[in-house]
């Protein structure tokens, strides 16, 4: 983009009158503002046009800056700046919330997240992992076990990722196979028999979409936890760690409350793919991202979740313990308030909690 360039030096006129300094800064406005809402809404919304808007937007303010130090005391060159600097400031703020959704899908991704099996040695005690679907096999990238929270004995579910290479392939990066989701149920089965309150922990991709899974009727298996666990009869407090998507994330999901980390994501598809659905361009997944309302405080909003866990400064990957600190704290508050309910009060709002989701119009 080809714009005026206006020396700093340039003198602000004292009379009032038409200026060339303050006509270039407002041609300037004129010519950005297309710029941010291309990179926001357009056609050809991408990470490129995003950085190129927010350079625009730089040396917009930096213009301006010298313009107001040059001013002195001419009021009307002093609320034409004004006016110009609150344009800027809106523009910004577009930007802004144009990448937010991304910056945080990028920090629920964050290798260095704490994931299930960080939370249970940090949050709960006398963990003892569970393994099998006594059906098929184990799945690693789903991880069960009996624990105690705060002296109660309960159950956690949980998916799970690897850090290097070897653990990453060991559970498969997240994804679980149908014996996984089968093996979760199961145990919540178990904790349901002997009355113990459930615990899951959301982290994946999204199920395993592999040859060898849909034949062993991976569909199948997480249509029945669905069902399964929509009458469970304890508590289920599901919490969104990092990155929720697809049905392979609401196949350990269905609680009595649901919480999510701060800068986690909970979605049906992941922004590379809806971007390659929508606009045949996985680039464009920061358009994607922010249209898909997928941050905790979106959900939120929309009344997809009971409560955000906040995060310590940075995200949850720069202090583990802080991370989980907080997290114990919102899950004993929630978990305090389910133990007063009656197993038909739990299943009743269980049910209509997650009937009424996406319910935004009604008739009178």
């Amino acid at each position: 983009m080809v714009t005026p360039k206006v020396a700093p030096e340039t003198p602000i006129s004292q009379k009032g009158g038409p200026n060339p300094a303050l006509q270039a800064s407002e041609y300037l406005v004129s010519l950005a503002g297309p710029v941010v809402e291309k990179s926001v809404n357009g056609k050809d919304a991408n990470s490129h046009t995003a950085a190129r808007a927010a350079r625009e937007l730089g040396r917009i303010e930096r213009q301006i800056q010298q313009l107001e130090a040059a001013a002195g005391d001419n009021q009307e060159a002093l609320r034409q700046l004004e006016r110009l600097q609150l344009q800027v400031q809106a523009l910004r703020r577009q930007m802004d919330a144009h990448l937010h959704a991304w910056r945080k899908t990028e920090l629920a991704r964050h290798p260095q997240r704490p994931y299930t099996l960080d939370y249970v040695e940090r949050v709960f005690t006398d963990w003892s992992e569970i393994h099998g679907d006594r059906g098929f096999s184990d799945d690693p990238a789903i991880v069960c076990g009996m624990a105690r929270f705060h002296g109660q004995e309960v159950m956690v579910v949980g998916h799970q990722k690897g850090r290097d290479t070897k653990q990453k392939l060991f559970r498969n990066f997240g994804m679980p196979n149908p014996e996984g989701y089968r093996k979760a149920l199961r145990l919540m089965r178990l904790a349901e028999k002997f009355a113990r309150p459930i615990f899951t922990f959301v982290d994946t991709p999204g199920a395993y979409p592999g040859l060898g899974a849909e034949e062993r009727g991976q569909a199948e298996a997480i249509a029945h936890n669905l069902r399964e666990m929509a009458r469970l009869e304890v508590p289920i407090i599901t919490t969104i760690t990092g990155e929720g998507g697809s049905g392979g994330a609401l196949a350990i999901a269905v609680g009595d409350r649901v919480l999510m980390m701060e800068n986690s994501i909970y979605s049906v598809i992941s922004p590379e793919g809806c971007a390659s659905i929508m606009w045949r361009d996985a680039s464009k997944k920061e358009l994607a991202a922010q249209s898909m309302r997928i941050t905790a405080d979106d959900l939120k909003q929309l009344g997809c979740i009971d409560d955000i866990v906040p995060e310590p400064d940075g995200g949850a990957h720069n202090d583990h313990e802080r991370a989980a600190q907080l997290l114990d704290c919102s899950l004993e508050r929630h978990f305090a308030e389910l133990k007063q309910q009656t197993v038909p009060q739990l299943l009743d709002s269980r049910y209509n909690k997650f009937r009424l989701m996406a319910q935004f119009f009604s008739g009178e």
